[in-house]
């Protein structure tokens, strides 16, 4: 997996998926004092746009624009799980 920055850009509604609270929230100044100035992937407002986490990601890019909430939920919903043998 890579680490990666996810900027999630508000839909029109001003909805983000936020991969802490495992939803789709209102991104608003609630939400970003309450939930993500705390947050361990918090990396920022995505220059007013909307919120940037970091965490890691099998889908291998280093940063991931996110502009449909509800595709990464759903998306995040299923997990892949990465099998290894030892010798």
């Amino acid at each position: 997996m890579t680490w990666m920055n996810h900027v999630n850009i508000k839909s029109k509604d001003g909805q983000v998926y936020c991969c802490m609270r495992n939803k789709i929230v209102n991104f608003n100044e609630q939400q970003l004092m309450s939930y993500c100035v705390g947050c361990k992937m918090f990396g920022g407002t995505a220059q007013g746009k909307g919120v940037e986490c970091f965490w890691n990601d099998l889908r291998g890019e280093h940063t991931l624009i996110i502009t449909d909430p509800e595709h990464e939920f759903n998306y995040n919903q299923t997990r892949s799980v990465v099998i290894t043998t030892s010798k």
